[in-house]
């Protein structure tokens, strides 16, 4: 069977949806998203349809009969009955409708895609019913890369449309959409700046043209996250489909750099933990430069862009050239090492503070009192610290933390070579040796608020920690 893709206007339109189950709530839950008059067959509803019909958003019939069918723009039928369902369709294409039936192809004048929704903006994706899943990922895929506020550029250039006709003329009409959907309107406005984009756009009409002088360009600080690429936030995924230009490091997995625009120059920087080829200064000159060509540049960080991340320096470097720039969070290490390990950060009666440290600091101070915050009730993530180890574990013990207290060592976190090592916080530095662990590692561990639950903390962790596991090792 081929099919021939279509939108039907729904607008004050009777869709007829039999069946008062899950399966004709998900027919509800899609025709809600148009403006039809909902129909509901059913001699009982589900809580959720009842809920639609109370809110005036469905009308509910009873008893099925045929006149239920006339006039109806579509039939939906899920009872959830296969042989009710057919006889029910026989019923409504007697009354000439264009019917679905769930779960049942052959019965079938149409199929419901998987839609990405951006009203007024809509896509669909169908497979004519054999594959839902790849339909259903390709509708994520699309998700991730279509801003969530698009479609209300779409809808403020239609409400603008006539006043277009009016002020510019037709052959400077299609560079105006251009610049809207493609220039500086639509960079604006899917950073959240509506106001200042629809202020350009109508003074660009007023002119009667779009503007020809290159506007500065932007730049993205974007938090990559821990490695894994489907831990990247959805606007992440738009900032490396819209860049002209990324600037990453070695800790950015190559996965995460799949998802950017093909035609995306891409810079390394070749930053490396107390080894810098690429001096900060230099790379600060670097994304100036190039968003004052006009060119929309990402800066590509691994974990949050915030944490230990240099932000400061080239958020500073930014705004003295006058260039817009954003920060798009990340995953940092400690949640990724925690959803690695299975425990949360924080425990109610067991640690109440979270505390993010980093054993490397800057050149004129290269050793940071990382253990200062450190103490009952807290759980600490020591960043860059693995070369440290044995000054960290020294001073934790100094302060008083039992020296048999579990502390973990989270090594490449979320890629294919994540390493999960736990051993006592005595014999880190031992550990960090033995296993070759360099570089990108998070070190974990919580001082319980009393000595009674560090105890029993320690016990349970020697007990229930495998001594190996596929890519996790305990050394205890």
């Amino acid at each position: 069977m081929k099919a021939f893709p279509m939108f039907i206007r729904t607008s004050g339109r009777r869709v007829v949806i039999v069946g008062g189950g899950e399966q004709a709530a998900q027919k509800t839950r899609l025709m809600l998203k148009t403006d039809a008059r909902i129909v509901l067959v059913a001699d009982q509803l589900e809580p959720e349809l009842r809920g639609i019909v109370a809110d005036g958003k469905a009308e509910h019939i009873a008893v099925l009969s045929p006149e239920v069918f006339k006039d109806a723009a579509m039939v939906f039928i899920g009872t959830g009955c296969p042989g009710f369902d057919a006889a029910v369709h026989g019923v409504a294409k007697a009354m000439g409708c264009a019917v679905n039936v769930v779960d049942q192809p052959d019965l079938c004048d149409m199929t419901t895609p998987a839609i990405v929704d951006r009203d007024p903006i809509v896509v669909a994706i169908g497979s004519e019913g054999t594959a839902p899943v790849l339909t259903r990922d390709i509708k994520t895929r699309l998700e991730r890369t279509l801003p969530q506020n698009l479609g209300g550029l779409a809808g403020l250039a239609g409400r603008l449309r006539s006043s277009v006709e009016t002020h510019v003329p037709r052959q400077h009409r299609r560079a105006l959409w251009a610049w809207v959907f493609k220039g500086a309107p639509r960079d604006l406005w899917v950073r959240g700046a509506e106001r200042e984009a629809a202020r350009k756009i109508k003074s660009a009409i007023t002119a009667g043209e779009a503007p020809q002088d290159a506007a500065k360009g932007c730049v993205s600080l974007v938090g990559a996250g821990p490695g894994a690429r489907d831990l990247m936030t959805l606007r992440a995924v738009e900032r490396l489909q819209e860049a002209d230009v990324i600037f990453y490091d070695r800790l950015v997995d190559g996965e995460v750099l799949e998802l950017a625009r093909r035609d995306a120059e891409r810079v390394f920087v070749g930053k490396h933990v107390g080894s810098h080829s690429w001096p900060q200064e230099r790379i600060n000159q670097l994304i100036v430069a190039e968003a004052l060509k006009g060119r929309r540049v990402v800066r590509l960080k691994s974990g949050d862009p915030a944490i230990f991340g240099r932000a400061s320096e080239e958020i500073k470097a930014a705004k003295a050239a006058g260039v817009p720039v954003e920060i798009v969070p990340g995953v940092t290490a400690a949640s990724a090492a925690a959803s690695a390990l299975g425990q949360s950060l924080t425990e109610r009666g067991v640690a109440n503070t979270l505390v993010l440290a980093t054993g490397t600091g800057h050149e004129k101070d290269p050793m940071p009192d990382c253990t200062r915050l450190s103490g009952p009730g807290t759980t600490t993530a020591f960043y860059m610290s693995v070369g440290q180890a044995a000054r960290i574990s020294e001073s934790l013990i100094q302060q008083g933390l039992p020296a048999q207290t579990p502390v973990h060592v989270a090594v490449n976190l979320s890629k294919t070579s994540q390493q999960l090592l736990t051993t006592e916080v005595a014999r880190l530095a031992e550990t960090v040796a033995q296993h070759t662990v360099k570089g990108c590692a998070v070190l974990l561990l919580t001082w319980p608020e009393d000595q009674d639950a560090q105890g029993a903390l320690c016990g349970a962790e020697r007990r229930e920690t495998p001594i190996e596991a596929q890519n996790e090792i305990a050394v205890v």
